[in-house]
C-alpha cells in the first residue's frame, strides 16, 4: 500500500487543481484505510463535490467528510467599535 502522505498530498493537489472544487483550505488525514476531510467550506454542495473528487483520487479507501459547511453572509449593518 502506498504511504499515507503520498495518499494525502494526492489527494490536496486532486482538490485543488480539479475544476469542481479548486480547493486549498481542506485537510486530509489518512489513516489505514481511512481518509479524513477537515475544513471549512460555504455550502454543502462544495462539501458533496469535495467528498466526490477524494473518493477519485483515493479508491478503495472510506471518506470520512468532517468538514463543516459556515453561513457566509453580507454583513447587516454597521460595526460598531
Amino acid at each position: 500500500m502506498e504511504a499515507p502522505q503520498y495518499i494525502a498530498a494526492r489527494v490536496q493537489r486532486a482538490l485543488a487543481e480539479d475544476d469542481r472544487t479548486t480547493e486549498l483550505g481542506i485537510r486530509v488525514d489518512v489513516r489505514g484505510d481511512q481518509l479524513y476531510l477537515r475544513g471549512q467550506v460555504n455550502c454543502a454542495e462544495r462539501c458533496r463535490l469535495i467528498t466526490e473528487v477524494a473518493r477519485e483520487a483515493a479508491p478503495g479507501l472510506v471518506i470520512h467528510n468532517e468538514i463543516d459547511v459556515v453561513d457566509v453572509r453580507e454583513p447587516v449593518g454597521e460595526e460598531k467599535l
